[in-house]
């Protein structure tokens, strides 16, 4: 068992940050290098400052909230949330200051963020059993959503554990002992993050996170990246 653990969080952890960036730098530059588009895709009437409406338009979604606000809304709640947690991850490397703005606990938000990223995760599952974005889904779409949905769910429960219910055989301090030791090139797994009670929960959370990273060059989710391009290109 233990071999195992050392594959899915050392070697395998690797693997998929390799195949996230060169996959990832790969699609790019396939995109860059395509031939531009021979109409001008701005929409119009124009509106300064441009670069202003460009980042409005990516980051509070404006379409979405006229044409359906329930799907806005669990949008909204999971990008706000998602970006706390990742927040929380590169606070496990350290302290920085910066992020103690609001002072609080790694993760911030007390449980409650990984909660909502769940519950968002679930609205966007299960809104694909049902017409008409039951016709337009593929095999893809249900695959991303319950890949990332694990991921949340078992890193989740690490922190709910820890928090709601004083679960404390893993500390802040072993996980950022792991993954400094990752960063450093000198993967360390102490014997109390491998044997504890959480150790299974860390493990799942690894193993699909790595997985989710894996497929994430390859999948529609890569519109994430070019969401402000776009925007800026229909800004003008």
């Amino acid at each position: 068992m233990q071999t195992v653990y050392y594959i899915i969080l050392v070697p395998m952890v690797y693997t998929a940050f390799a195949v996230f960036f060169v996959g990832t730098g790969i699609r790019l530059v396939k995109l860059l290098r395509e031939p531009g588009h021979p109409a001008t895709l701005q929409i119009f009437p124009e509106k300064r400052p441009r670069w202003l409406w460009a980042l409005h338009d990516t980051f509070l979604l404006p379409t979405v909230r006229r044409h359906n606000p329930v799907l806005w809304v669990f949008l909204m709640l999971f990008h706000v949330s998602f970006l706390l947690l990742i927040i929380g991850h590169v606070e496990l490397f350290a302290d920085f200051a910066l992020f103690q703005i609001v002072e609080h606990e790694v993760f911030f938000g007390r449980g409650f963020m990984g909660l909502i990223l769940s519950v968002s995760l679930l609205f966007f599952l299960f809104r694909r059993f049902v017409s008409p974005n039951r016709e337009l889904s593929v095999p893809e779409d249900y695959y991303l959503l319950i890949l990332l949905f694990l991921t949340v769910l078992f890193g989740s429960e690490m922190d709910w554990a820890r928090r709601w219910y004083e679960y404390g055989e893993l500390s802040v301090e072993d996980y950022r002992e792991y993954l400094v030791s990752l960063l450093y090139l000198r993967p360390e797994l102490s014997s109390n993050l491998i044997m504890s009670g959480h150790s299974f929960m860390l493990v799942l959370h690894v193993f699909f996170a790595n997985l989710f990273l894996m497929f994430f060059p390859f999948s529609k989710i890569m519109h994430s990246f070019l969401a402000l391009p776009m925007n800026k290109l229909r800004r003008g």
